[in-house]
C-alpha cells in the first residue's frame, strides 16, 4: 500500500472524526514504544496507524476501548457492599425476612371477606 487515505479506512471506522482519534491513540502508542504489526516503510507514526487501521491488524473496538480507558480519570470499582443486619434484630439470629406476592385474585378473595362498615342513620341533632 503506496499510501493510505481515509477511504482506506473509513468502511473500518464509519465516522471520520473517530477515525481521527483513534489514528492518534496509536500514533502515540507507537510513539510511546507499541510494537507496530504492519511494515514501516519509512512511513512516520499516523501513516502507520492508518496502515495498521485499514489493514485491520488492530482492532478499531480494542482502539476504541483503550481510548477510553486512557482518558478516563476516575475509574470506578464495584466492591461487595456490607452486610447490615436489620434492626432489632441479633447478628447471629437474624431471621431472612421475604415479601410474599398476592395476586389480583387473592385480593379480591380477601376484600370480599370483609364486611362493609355499618351505616349509621343520620338523625336530627337538636
Amino acid at each position: 500500500m503506496a499510501r493510505v487515505t481515509v477511504e482506506d479506512c473509513i468502511d473500518k471506522v464509519e465516522n471520520r472524526f473517530d477515525l481521527v482519534l483513534l489514528a492518534s491513540h496509536r500514533a502515540r502508542m507507537i510513539s510511546s514504544g507499541s510494537q507496530i504489526t504492519v511494515d514501516r516503510d519509512n512511513d512516520k507514526n499516523p501513516v502507520v496507524s492508518l496502515r495498521e487501521i485499514a489493514e485491520t491488524t488492530v482492532s478499531p473496538g480494542d482502539l476504541k476501548e483503550d481510548l477510553i480507558h486512557s482518558l478516563q480519570k476516575y475509574v470506578e470499582v464495584d466492591e461487595p457492599e456490607p452486610e447490615v443486619p436489620l434492626i432489632g434484630s441479633d447478628s447471629d439470629d437474624a431471621e431472612v425476612v421475604t415479601s410474599d406476592r398476592m395476586t389480583e385474585e387473592e385480593l379480591l378473595k380477601g376484600l370480599e371477606g370483609l364486611a362493609p362498615p355499618e351505616e349509621v342513620p343520620e338523625e336530627d341533632a337538636e
